[in-house]
């Protein structure tokens, strides 16, 4: 009894799925490498960042002061708002003592009062002072940006008390009182830190397709079993979908266990630590993996059908090493600009789906109207990668 197209088409599929489940190594990088290490580097890069952030916020403000003793006040009001002082003579050059504590690492920053301090101060001009730090320090810049804020307090004291003592209000020279307000919920601040995340879900979902589009292409060529395959009574469109198909199961795998791993992470970065809360339960991610499933078999056949035209194993790793970056680009081009979902930009696959799950974890909801957009254009794009790929199978230089 022959068999139909259905039941070939799904004997390839488990013929692949069977090969493929016999390589460990296809198991570690699909399965686990990728959907697990990316979530746990991309938890751990957050961690790291509101770590560094806290350290930062809790770090002892010490300041090298040189000529400490031209302004009493000053380092008595920078000591009663928590700065610790490390008076430093200067021998001659003011300056150069500074730079010579900062190397020594006597603090991270430093500040230089000129002898004139008073007399400026008593004439009514700008008292000069030099703020000393090294650019280079990443942690010089917390506690530079502390103690300019603590002197700039100072000056606005100073001068409030100056108009004062002149029979001004200190309200005639400040026409607006501007209170800074942040409309944003924990959830939307989160995606300060969470703008990437799409990125690592796509590339886990892709990562999962790629070694065993590259097994049942270049790597059956590479064995020799390319050839016995195509002299089967089998239809080349059937072989070729069944491979495709093959490698949307492994993507969709992939694409469940990094949500899950995602699920499980993002509890423990500690994002509540800084206002922040990950919008990321499971009724968030069934919605996520509703989005990037349309992305599934544009990847699959991009990933196919770039195989399909390397002779080896390691040819194919090298190419589509370079081909998981292009379904990636739009995602940085949207984060560089900004870019909102609207229609025109829900077309492009993975730009759809990035914008989509941004919303999702903003707590906008899933709009549908871009879903089905995407679902078209995501339809239609791997639609014509898979023609591509059939036209490339039906060839007889394939076996060459």
């Amino acid at each position: 009894m022959p068999v139909s197209a259905a039941g070939q088409f799904f004997t390839v599929l488990l013929k692949e799925l069977r090969e493929s489940l016999r390589d460990r190594r296809t198991l570690w990088t699909a399965l686990l490498l990728g959907p697990i290490g990316g979530p746990l580097l991309f938890t751990l890069m957050m961690s790291l960042g509101i770590e560094r952030g806290q350290t930062d916020t809790r770090e002892p403000a010490r300041l090298v002061v040189v000529g400490a003793d031209y302004a009493p006040e000053l380092v008595g009001f920078l000591e009663s708002n928590g700065a610790e002082l490390r008076p430093v003579e200067a021998a001659g050059d003011p300056e150069r003592a500074a730079r010579a504590a900062l190397e020594a690492k006597a603090a991270r920053v430093a500040l230089v009062i000129e002898p004139q301090f008073e007399s400026h101060l008593r004439a009514g001009t700008p008292a000069p002072l030099e703020l000393l730090s090294d650019s280079s320090d990443r942690h010089a810049d917390g506690v530079k940006a502390r103690i300019a804020r603590w002197l700039h307090g100072y000056g606005a004291a100073l001068g409030a008390m100056r108009l004062q003592a002149r029979g001004v209000s200190p309200d005639l020279v400040s026409p607006l009182s501007v209170d800074d307000v942040d409309t944003a919920t924990p959830t939307r601040r989160s995606l300060v830190m969470l703008g990437m995340l799409s990125y690592f879900i796509l590339l886990a979902t892709l990562v999962g397709g790629l070694h065993i589009a590259i097994d049942t292409t270049a790597g059956e060529r590479e064995r020799g079993s390319l050839e016995p395959l195509l002299t089967l009574p089998v239809a080349r469109a059937t072989l070729v979908l069944g491979k495709l198909a093959a490698a949307c199961v492994y993507m969709t795998v992939a694409l469940v266990v990094t949500l899950a791993a995602f699920s499980v992470a993002l509890p423990h970065v500690g994002l509540e630590t800084v206002g922040m809360r990950a919008n990321f339960g499971l009724p968030v991610s069934a919605r996520i993996f509703l989005v990037v499933l349309p992305f599934v078999p544009v990847g699959a056949a991009l990933l196919t059908l770039v195989a399909s035209f390397t002779r080896t194993y390691r040819e194919a790793q090298t190419w589509l090493s370079l081909v998981l970056l292009v379904p990636t680009l739009p995602i940085v081009v949207a984060s560089l600009y900004q870019i909102e979902p609207e229609a025109r930009y829900a077309i492009v696959p993975s730009l759809g789906q990035h914008l989509m799950i941004t919303a999702l974890l903003r707590g906008d909801g899933l709009p549908w109207p871009l879903w089905w957009l995407s679902l078209l254009s995501c339809t239609a794009l791997a639609s014509a990668l898979a023609g591509v790929s059939l036209a490339l199978w039906r060839r007889e230089s394939l076996l060459g």
